[in-house]
């Protein structure tokens, strides 16, 4: 896009929209490293009232204010799909779904709205596409299944056009793909930028909470893993979901990261397949399902992913090191808490890590943060260390802490019951609070108290 010699040009970070005068390698608002990109200042006159007035109303005692948003919810018919967003589309919400290239948002994205459009729930559907031609997404949809009558599509990037369209077909559900394609008239710098962005997110925040029509948006994730845009991009939005997986798997993880309607770090397992994507009501199954028998350092571990107890395998492989360094690679798992776990085994086990490579791998391609997988980490190493295998029908977690203490972790219930459905005998858990658990009787528990004590409860049982 052509500018004039006389526009004046700031600097904006791309994470936090932090503007400067003049080029900085490092964003002084938020720290980032080469993410200040040059835009044109103008400011442009609006007319009517402001942009963020969703409506003119005046104050009302918070008693009085409807609160019936669970009753008006629309449901998509995809249980994976209505779990994480915490029981379906809130009339009036926007919801960002966000995810790298080629990762399956688009087909999952048409798949929602065909849902949304069939004949069970008969909505009226506007599918708003900047990246494909109509062409394509038809082509697409056909590969997905049966079109419904009530979806509608149309290949437009002008935003003021976009509102025209719904204001004029009255669609109930908007959806938009994606966020950084779209064109703003009044802004002078290209599509994708941090004006554009922000300036077209809160448009489409004004139009779904003045005509009530729940938004889906389309954003796309930069290489470190961030969402593209402005900071403010996630501030604004509802909703915030991240679609995640490894390419080399078929398994694809829709994560809630933020929801003002439901709860948050709720996840959907889906499966990649040649007619999109299915929903996987069993992961733990799925994740287990080709866990090699009697095999060193496989140990699996009942983790919580929302409010779903998820069983998944984790293994560790320690060999004989040749460098001056020996190499710690995880994967699923944080790398600086690998190696606190290292230390921690070495110091309160007598078990010499130093001279060994150690590799940790989480099968299936799911990545687990919370540390009820620490103690699952060290039996795993010191199976492979002493090439032990653990027996196939136990389950192990709990946090471990820098003294080798076994810490108690939330939900433990569901960790059991979840274990117990799945065929498992016994689970090695922390001791504190488990006298007051409720489980199957199918299942033996070995509390223990320390690391020790857990590796000692590891050779009886193998």
């Amino acid at each position: 896009m052509s500018r004039d010699k006389d526009t004046k040009i700031v600097y904006v970070c791309r994470s936090c929209g932090q503007t400067s005068a003049k080029w900085l390698g490092r964003c002084p608002g938020c720290g980032a490293w080469h993410t200040m990109v040059d835009e044109p200042v103008n400011t442009p006159v609006r007319k009517g009232r402001s942009l963020f007035a969703v409506s003119q109303s005046a104050p009302l005692p918070l008693l009085e204010v409807s609160a019936d948003v669970d009753d008006a919810r629309i449901f998509i018919g995809m249980n994976e799909m209505d779990r994480v967003l915490g029981g379906g589309l809130v009339p009036g919400s926007l919801v960002l779904l966000a995810g790298e290239p080629g990762i399956g948002k688009s087909t999952l994205l048409l798949q929602i709205l065909c849902r949304l459009a069939s004949n069970q729930n008969q909505k009226k559907v506007l599918y708003v596409s900047g990246e494909e031609s109509l062409a394509q997404i038809r082509m697409r949809s056909e590969r997905l299944g049966k079109i419904p009558e009530s979806l509608w599509v149309a290949c437009e990037s002008e935003i003021d056009r976009i509102i025209k369209m719904v204001e004029e077909q009255g669609p109930s559900v908007l959806a938009v793909d994606s966020i950084q394609t779209l064109l703003c008239g009044e802004i002078l710098s290209a599509p994708g930028s941090v004006a554009q962005v922000r300036e077209a997110t809160a448009r489409l925040m004004q139009l779904a909470k003045s005509r009530g029509v729940p938004t889906i948006l389309v954003g796309h994730v930069t290489k470190e893993g961030a969402i593209a845009g402005p900071r403010v991009l996630e501030h604004l939005v509802d909703t915030v979901l991240y679609f995640e997986g490894d390419r080399s798997h078929t398994f694809r993880l829709l994560r809630t990261v933020k929801n003002r309607y439901g709860p948050t770090h709720e996840i959907g397992v889906f499966e990649m397949t040649e007619a999109g994507l299915k929903q996987v009501p069993n992961p733990s199954e799925v994740f287990l399902g080709q866990r090699p028998k009697a095999v060193p350092g496989s140990v699996v571990v009942p983790c919580m992913e929302g409010t779903r107890p998820i069983l998944v395998e984790i293994q560790a492989l320690l060999s004989p090191s040749h460098l001056s360094m020996p190499r710690r690679t995880s994967t699923g798992i944080d790398s600086n808490r690998l190696a606190l776990l290292i230390a921690v085994a070495e110091r309160h086990l007598g078990v010499a890590l130093y001279d060994r490579d150690i590799f940790i791998n989480v099968a299936g391609g799911l990545k687990i943060s919370e540390p009820a997988s620490e103690l699952a980490v060290i039996m795993a190493m010191v199976s492979s260390l002493r090439d032990v295998p653990l027996d196939m029908d136990t389950a192990v977690f709990g946090e471990v802490g820098l003294t080798g203490e076994v810490r108690a972790v939330g939900r433990a219930e569901l960790r059991l019951n979840e274990a117990a459905r799945l065929g498992l005998k016994r689970c090695i858990i922390p001791h504190a609070g488990s006298d007051r658990l409720k489980f199957s009787d199918s299942l033996e528990i070995l509390p223990v108290r320390r690391i020790d004590e857990a590796v000692a409860a590891m050779s009886e049982v193998s």
